[in-house]
């Protein structure tokens, strides 16, 4: 009797230990399950909160750079956005596909709202671009904004009160264990191994959650998110304290090249060296975040006013502008910081965050480097998108035309060619300048088409003198952008089988400093359209940096002296030499010599003396519209015969 109740005692607590052990099982797998899901959906809910702060974010950015990039990259937030909701909707809770579905009905009335205010932006009608903004884009962005980020929080939220729930069952059971399993250690010692092993795993998914949300996952430097949230506790801590807060905006230079040149594993690799240098330069106080692309931020939480932000800055270019070693490939890049610290340029973080980006901006324009943000920039950028979008709607209106200034050879007197220079004549502004607009094409995507008008234009009037018999070639003018643009020998190739016309009756004139900008990029294409017979002139040769090795090894055909040395010959003697030695150098690697500027009888007299080849200035013609240059030259050839 003593050994049967000893054996339903034993069986008893073996049954009590099981039960234990199932229930414990149980309830901390559906604690665990719970945690997954509630982790799961916090994880699209942020998604989609970061996909509506981008969008925010691009918005503004395309009102300042309206270009094809900005706008691809807004796409591209909205699908990573539509792609959370769709997640949302298959994992979530009937509220949470009310919530779905109630931000879908939102979306796609302001994603037609924006686009017509991109729309708007393009055409250059600032007062169309601020209503959509206040009256439509505005309002439905913020409720789909509150809606997202309210919900993102709320399941942030729930999320760590479910892993605070199986914390707690954890701990519980841990405390309890011992007790229940004195019969069963064995059997104890085993599940708490098993709860072990699960809590340690939970823990490194939280971590590697909370890391994955607040980090860039290419460098692991902080990202937008964690950038922002740093930077208002340094602002609320420079106001405390009185001390100054600031912010480097850097964007890579030509970044783009070493993709398509190299592939994307050596963009990656770079991207890496540099996020690990500027920490090693930057403070243990400095955040070092990595924005999307090719942008980093450096966050300077207290700074010895705008001196000493420019001094990190200056030491940050030089750290990264110094040769990078990938795999045996060393590669060298250049970069843009915009420099602002907190009350001189700004009292807020959004605002010191749109004047670093405009300040960088204007670095990568002017090629400084390093520049602080000056109100005149910003002041002058509405200006700067009017001339964009008016010249986008000039290009698809016909409203540039060109003039033609012709070459004269100085040893026959004959006509060799003409140069081409584009004009336009807006509807409100009447005539404007070419460096009005050309500058502020160069830095967009526009200059690209502004090329090939000008390309058609033109080769089309080459075609109609050759069908009127007048033979001769037309020189135009490219940028260091064309240069970098594949489509640019395909283009050019297409519009001679248009035309009808062979390569040699088209000559591109490149200036030293185009070239310049990427030596390799520039040859290769330059080496393709000389090989199609294309001449190449190096235009206002002597003005920029060229050195001799870099000139015989281009496929340069015309060698244009700088007007500014032409028009002071017969005044100053240095520029009397700098042309007489231009014209030997020409001469000696195998090109014409041609000299621009001429303006009086006397230079060209002194031209033709030192042998130059062609003269092309006021003295001659000044630029003329296709049918004066017809009369021109007709008239010259009767007065010859």
């Amino acid at each position: 009797m003593p050994t049967r109740w000893a054996s339903y005692g034993l069986i008893a607590v073996l049954l009590a230990i099981s039960g234990f052990a199932v229930w414990s099982s149980i309830t901390t797998g559906r604690l665990g399950q719970e945690a997954i899901a509630w982790s799961r959906l916090s994880d699209h809910y942020t998604s989609a909160g970061t996909a509506v702060a981008a969008a925010k974010s691009l918005g503004h950015k395309y009102r300042l750079d309206p270009n094809p990039k900005v706008r691809h990259d807004f796409n591209n937030v909205v699908t990573q956005l539509t792609t959370a909701l769709e997640n949302i909707h298959r994992l979530g809770s009937p509220e949470d596909r009310t919530l779905v579905e109630g931000v879908r009905t939102e979306l796609t009335p302001y994603l037609e709202s924006i686009n017509k205010l991109f729309d708007a932006v393009d055409r250059g009608d600032d007062t169309q671009v601020r209503w959509i903004d206040n009256e439509e884009a505005g309002p439905r962005f913020e409720k789909i904004e509150k809606t997202v980020l309210q919900a993102s929080d709320n399941y942030r939220y729930e999320s760590i009160v479910a892993l605070e729930k199986l914390r707690t069952r954890e701990s519980f059971n841990a405390s309890t264990t011992p007790i229940v399993f004195i019969a069963g250690l064995i059997l104890a010692g085993l599940f708490a191994t098993v709860l072990q092993r699960t809590r340690v795993e939970l823990d490194s998914q939280r971590k590697a959650a909370l890391h994955a949300s607040l980090h860039d996952k290419l460098t692991g430097l902080a990202n937008r998110t964690l950038l922002a949230d740093r930077f208002e506790q340094a602002m609320h801590s420079a106001r405390r304290h009185g001390s100054t807060t600031g912010l480097l905006l850097i964007d890579l230079d030509r970044f783009k090249e070493v993709n398509d040149t190299l592939g994307h594993y050596y963009g990656d690799r770079l991207l890496d060296q540099i996020g690990q240098r500027l920490l090693n330069e930057a403070r243990k106080i400095d955040t070092v975040a990595r924005l999307g692309g090719d942008e980093f931020a450096i966050l300077l939480p207290s700074v010895d006013g705008l001196d000493g932000a420019l001094q990190a800055a200056l030491r940050l270019h030089t750290a990264i502008t110094a040769t990078f070693e990938i795999d045996g490939v060393e590669l060298d890049v250049e970069a843009s910081f915009g420099v602002v610290v907190s009350g001189l340029h700004g009292d807020d973080t959004s605002t010191l965050m749109q004047r670093a980006d405009i300040a960088m901006y204007a670095a990568k324009k002017q090629g400084m480097g390093i520049l602080t943000y000056d109100p005149e920039s910003d002041r002058r950028s509405p200006e700067h998108l009017t001339i964009l979008g008016d010249l986008r709607r000039g290009l698809d209106r016909g409203e540039l035309f060109l003039d033609y200034q012709p070459k004269v050879s100085l040893s026959t007197g004959k006509v060799t060619g003409v140069e081409a220079l584009v004009r336009w004549q807006h509807p409100v502004r009447g005539l404007v300048r070419p460096d009005e607009f050309i500058p502020c094409a160069e830095l967009t995507g526009i200059i690209g088409s502004l090329t090939y008008y000008v390309l058609n234009l033109a080769l089309s009037q080459v075609r109609v003198w050759a069908d009127a018999g007048i033979s001769i070639p037309v020189a135009v003018n490219i940028s260091a952008r064309n240069l970098l643009d594949d489509k640019l020998v395909f283009q050019i190739v297409e519009l001679l089988e248009c035309h009808q016309l062979s390569p040699d009756m088209l000559v591109l004139e490149v200036t030293e400093s185009a070239m310049m900008l990427d030596r390799h990029a520039a040859r290769t294409i330059l080496m393709r359209l000389h090989t199609m017979g294309i001449r190449i002139a190096i235009d206002d040769f002597g003005a920029g940096y060229t050195s001799l090795a870099q000139l015989k090894d281009l496929p340069i055909s015309e060698l244009k002296i700088d007007k500014s040395f032409v028009l002071a010959m017969q005044s100053n003697k240095a520029n009397e030499l700098i042309v007489r030695s231009v014209v030997d150098l020409g001469h000696n690697l195998g090109m014409s010599v041609i000299a621009e500027g001429v303006e009086t009888v006397d230079v060209l007299n002194a031209l033709s003396k030192y042998h130059c080849d062609i003269a092309q200035g006021f003295h001659l013609c000044r630029p003329i519209s296709a049918e004066a240059f017809m009369r021109w030259y007709e008239e010259r050839n009767c007065e010859k015969c």
